[in-house]
């Protein structure tokens, strides 16, 4: 039969080869029907046969099958070796020569006599170490203990050869056993840990090698001490004695770690660098594992792997002592890394997954375990132990100037796989590389500016609070007021919350990326979530902010002022005297709603191009490579290798970049819009102004109940219903100076205004407009007594028209206005000093504030909105794409919510029929 790559004849059949590559086997004769141990031969037995059809030889005997010349013998013999002096010889393991016992044995013979104890091939005094050891392995994540095959062969043996003979190898063997029993404590002291601890304290009054007083002689390192926060002490006291820099001529970004290598049985193999898949399960190319090893650079992989394939190649353990090597020649020194093992128990607690005072640092660590998980009746391994999580920290010092790190911290988390099919089964493994910096002065920075700035708000939100109480002459503070207040400090701490976390992002970007020595490092993801918060918070405020602002838009009353009369009259005939009489032609609709389609049409509009905003953006990011400034690393390049490793992004760096130039490309697109698109190719507000004139026609806006804003259009030819000829020359003159200005005031050119009405003003106004209010309100609360609607709300308008051409034109004594200009730090603050009692007032405002009723003139808040919506979207999925795409259905939802309902509005409040708006 064929085993493996070799043949195997059956029991009682000797092979025979008659040239290189044939092979045959032959039954032996019954006179010598044993086989000889190499299977070429068949001989008599002086004894017993063996269940493999070979010859048996009693204990202490080895069996001759040949003689000094190499020839087969007729029949084997069982030659006893001689136990006693000077020979002091036992069989070997094969049992096929004598061989010198070991020298424990060595007293008057090589018998093990009571009361010695026979172990692992060796004899030990009695009273030296108790037989009665514990071979259980405890896999605490599955709740039970395994009596470990391993352990019953070698923990007793490995025990007592290193206590009583301080035998190197047996000693690495006993730590070992300790290792893949998690380093862990128990009440039991016979345990692995227990006995190495034991074997550890009995060797107090020896040396420590390397003066390090957590290793003992002959013992292997495997703890730092249990004294309460050594952990600390080790982790953040001395620095590492080198520096890194990402750039210069002292660049040093290489992590150089160096791991000695031992067999589970002890025995020290070589000298390794780490790097190159010895740490990293997963089978990546060497030009990414070698990232994990590039200071700076946040490396993390991770895979599931086969648990037979790990069962295959790692049949037996192999043990990690890791250091990090520095230095050349004679400077060379080994710096050793303390690890951090997530399943070490002291007494049933998991001690390490506790604060850091708590902590218990260790040495050593292994990559999988299927050895000690495997019973003696066993062919498989019961339970693998496998490192699922390695993680290397490494902590800048504090204030650093020169890229100095504490010593890093591995930290390994194991995972206990029960096997029930081992050739379907799978386990997750993930190796990362940590960098950290005390972000507790960031914080606090953060937090200071934050609250600074939100007193601020708070201030300025109470500002805009009694400036709105102002303008809607109410001097109760009633819970209106206080909701009011709400609102306007929403939008103010919004700003606060954007603009700090838009000025953090920022400055880890520049700051990171731009540093030689190495002085500060990346928030962690975990460090982020404060972060990420406050992002969250600023765009809940910024959408109740845009909200409220919509709303008010949507709800401002608006009135256009026909200023435009008769200028002929037509005769008709009367019927009962059949003479002629003459009446005014009416004045034509036309022009007024020409102006309300303009108006309609500029709700709208922006100083941005919201379809190139996204596309510039998108451009950059994703086809000029800005996104890969945001990834984790301290390279500034914006192309990437395909095959080079590519790390996580940092949120708090692809926020403040993805802020930031959201917000630069928006500024340039405002800055082109009002500098250059606004002066030389269109500029739809102050052509609305003119339309006004053009049209004889005036607006009244009011987003406040007694405060808005009024556009003069009073021609200053006086008609505006006239032929193409009679306009063109009223322009002509106009631009010759033949006729006067268009200002509300002779001789001045200022034809929009501020308004704040008084209360007698405010009130007339609403009992005029009471009839258009019933007209648009739900027909039960209409009087049908009173006629027609409609015939009402025409009525109410020609009023309406009548009294506040009437009111420009001082007619009303008790309700005339004074015109004047806005102090500077009235226009700052955005409030009136002034309270209109007596007199309305009407304040020159050359910059078009109307506007802040439009979209046009609340750019601000609709970008800041914008970004955070962008960023926000990005945030939570990691994709441009997707937060592009969301972003302009946001703005295309929001504009035709403007459209459509600001038309409404539009033609409740104006008898504009709306079958007329374009």
């Amino acid at each position: 039969m064929i085993a493996g790559l070799s043949c195997i004849c059956k029991t009682g059949y000797k092979a025979l080869t008659t040239d290189k590559t044939s092979f045959t086997c032959q039954q032996c004769p019954t006179d010598k029907p044993a086989v000889t141990n190499d299977g070429f031969g068949c001989i008599r037995c002086p004894a017993s046969l063996s269940d493999e059809g070979k010859c048996l030889c009693s204990q202490g005997s080895v069996l001759v099958e040949r003689d000094i010349n190499g020839n087969l013998l007729d029949e084997a013999r069982c030659e006893t070796c001689n136990g006693n002096g000077p020979a002091f010889s036992v069989p070997n393991s094969s049992g096929e020569r004598c061989e010198r016992c070991q020298a424990s044995f060595i007293n008057t013979s090589c018998m093990c006599n009571p009361p010695n104890v026979l172990g692992g091939g060796l004899c030990f005094p009695p009273g030296s170490l108790s037989t009665n050891v514990n071979p259980s392995v405890n896999f605490a994540q599955l709740k039970f203990s395994v009596q470990s095959a391993w352990f019953i062969k070698n923990l007793y043996s490995s025990s007592a050869a290193c206590l009583v003979f301080s035998n190197l190898t047996a000693c690495q063997a006993l730590g070992n056993m300790c290792v893949m029993n998690m380093h862990s404590f128990s009440g039991v002291s016979t345990d692995a840990c227990g006995l190495f601890n034991t074997i550890f304290r009995s060797r107090a009054a020896l040396s420590s090698p390397q003066d390090i007083s957590y290793w003992r002689v002959n013992l292997p390192w495997l703890y730092y001490g249990d004294e309460p926060g050594l952990a600390s002490r080790v982790l953040q006291t001395d620095p590492v004695p080198i520096g890194f820099s990402f750039r210069g001529r002292n660049k040093n970004t290489e992590i150089k770690l160096i791991a000695a290598v031992y067999t589970v049985s002890g025995e020290f193999l070589r000298w390794e660098n780490v790097g190159g898949g010895n740490l990293q399960l997963c089978p990546e190319t060497v030009t990414q594992q070698a990232a994990a090893f590039s200071f700076g650079t946040a490396y993390q992989e991770s895979c599931d792997l086969s648990v037979s394939e790990l069962a295959q190649t790692y049949p037996e353990p192999l043990f990690y002592d890791v250091f990090m090597d520095f230095g050349e020649g004679e400077n060379r020194k080994l710096l050793p890394l303390p690890t951090l093992v997530y399943n070490q128990q002291y007494n049933g607690r998991f001690i390490n997954q506790e604060s850091m005072k708590n902590w218990y640092l260790s040495r050593r660590m292994f990559l999988v375990d299927a050895l000690s998980g495997r019973e003696k009746s066993m062919n498989q391994p019961k339970v693998i132990r496998v490192a699922s999580s390695i993680k290397i920290k490494f902590q800048l010092v504090p204030r650093t100037q020169e890229g100095q790190v504490f010593p890093p911290l591995m930290t390994v988390a194991y995972r206990d796989v029960l096997i029930t099919d081992i050739k379907t089964q799978t386990v997750s493994t993930t190796f990362s590389v940590e960098y950290e910096m005390d972000q507790n002065e960031a914080r606090i920075k953060t937090d200071t500016a934050l609250g600074v700035m939100g007193g601020l708000a708070v201030l300025y939100s109470l500002l805009k609070t009694v400036s709105w109480k102002r303008r809607i002459a109410s001097p109760l503070i009633d819970v209106e007021t206080m909701l009011k207040f709400l609102l306007f400090y929403a939008g103010d701490l919004a700003n606060v919350f954007f603009t700090v976390t838009v000025g953090t992002g920022l400055y880890w970007l520049i700051f990171y990326k731009a540093q030689q020595f190495v002085s500060v490092l990346l928030p962690l993801p975990a460090q982020e979530e404060q972060f990420v918060t406050y992002i969250g918070c600023a765009f809940a405020l910024k959408a109740v902010q845009f909200l409220h602002k919509l709303i008010l838009q949507l709800s401002v009353d608006v009135f256009f002022i026909d200023w435009e009369r008769p200028r002929s009259k037509a005769s008709r005939p009367v019927q009962a005297t059949g003479e002629p009489k003459r009446d005014p032609s009416p004045v034509s609709i036309w022009r007024t709603y020409f102006v309300a389609n303009e108006w309609n049409e500029i709700q709208s509009i922006r100083k941005i191009s919201p379809t190139f905003q996204i596309m510039a953006v998108l451009f950059f990011l994703e086809v000029l490579g800005f996104s890969n400034l945001a990834l984790r690393d301290p390279w500034p390049t914006l192309q990437r290798s395909p095959q080079a490793y590519t790390p996580s992004y940092s949120l708090t760096m692809r926020y403040g970049l993805t802020a930031t130039l959201w917000l630069c490309i928006g500024l340039l697109q405002v800055i082109f819009f009002t500098v250059f698109h606004e002066h030389f190719v269109e500029d739809k507000i102050r052509q609305f102004v003119d339309l006004c004139s053009i049209s004889n026609i005036s607006v009244l806006l009011l987003s406040h109940r007694c405060f808005g804003y009024y556009i003069h259009g009073r021609s200053v030819h006086g008609h505006a219903d006239t032929n193409m000829e009679e306009l063109n020359n009223n322009l002509k003159r106009e631009s010759e100076s033949l006729c006067g200005q268009r200002g509300l005031l002779p001789n001045t050119e200022i034809q929009t205004f501020q308004v704040a009405f008084t209360n007698r003003l405010r009130s007339q106004y609403d009992r005029i407009r009471e009839p258009i209010s019933r007209r648009n309100g739900p027909s039960r609360l209409m009087d049908a007594s009173t006629g027609n609607p409609f015939d009402q709300g025409i009525r109410a308008y020609h009023t309406m028209n009548h009294f506040l051409g009437s009111i420009i034109d001082h007619a009303h004594p008790d309700m005339d206005y004074i015109v004047k200009d806005k102090l500077m730090f009235e226009r700052v603050i955005g409030m009136e000093f002034l309270e209109p009692s007596e007199k309305s007032i009407f304040y020159n405002d050359e910059a078009h504030s109307f506007s802040d009723v439009l979209f046009y003139g609340n750019e601000a808040t609709l970008l800041i909105f914008d970004t955070l919506f962008f960023c926000v979207v990005d945030l939570g999925s990691q994709s441009f794409v997707l937060a592009a795409v969301l972003t302009y259905v946001q703005q295309m939802i929001f504009r035709l919510i403007r459209v459509t309902l600001g038309r409404k509005n539009l033609v409740n409040k104006t008898l504009v029929d709306e079958r007329f708006l374009i």
